[in-house]
């Protein structure tokens, strides 16, 4: 299954849009405005939470947790490196690489695809393409994205504030 996850441009918090291949909007995710520490939400069509996920803030390395029905289901870490990103999901046993700078990467349990993700350049937004194997895993894959795209955010923004100076 092929969702295109779009980030809305101009919102003074973080808001996406997730449509199916024929523009259907399956899902959205929204984040709270004044909070500590990064939150998100996932809503379904109806309207309805799927995941909640919000980030540790007193950690050296960036940790958020996944939760599903109120309970932590996950636990996404950025692990270490000089070079290159790496993460590890704690609980479904999901490992995640590829090129996270190209927003290029791959989500896999036990050598199985769980889903690619792939960035579309030359659109008004961030807009990802994530293919999906098995619909059941539909909701944890786009929590793990929306995190790493958090992630991502936050360490260009800080790389940013550090060359300029801010």
């Amino acid at each position: 299954m092929k969702l295109y996850l779009k980030q809305k441009v101009f919102s003074w918090r973080d808001r996406f849009r997730i449509y199916d291949a024929d523009e259907n909007e399956m899902f959205s995710a929204d984040g709270e405005l004044l909070s500590f520490g990064k939150k998100l939400h996932l809503f379904n069509s109806r309207g309805e939470e799927m995941s909640f996920i919000h980030q540790k803030v007193m950690s050296f390395l960036p940790r958020y947790f996944i939760s599903i029905n109120g309970e932590d289901v996950a636990e996404v870490v950025k692990k270490f490196t000089f070079f290159t990103h790496e993460y590890v999901i704690n609980g479904p046993g999901w490992s995640v690489s590829g090129d996270f700078f190209a927003h290029e990467y791959t989500v896999e349990c036990g050598g199985r695809l769980i889903a690619s993700v792939s960035k579309r350049w030359m659109t008004w937004g961030d807009t990802y393409e994530i293919d999906i194997s098995d619909s059941s895993d539909t909701v944890m894959v786009l929590s793990v994205v929306l995190v790493i795209d958090a992630i991502m955010s936050q360490q260009s923004s800080a790389s940013v504030s550090a060359s300029t100076g801010d």
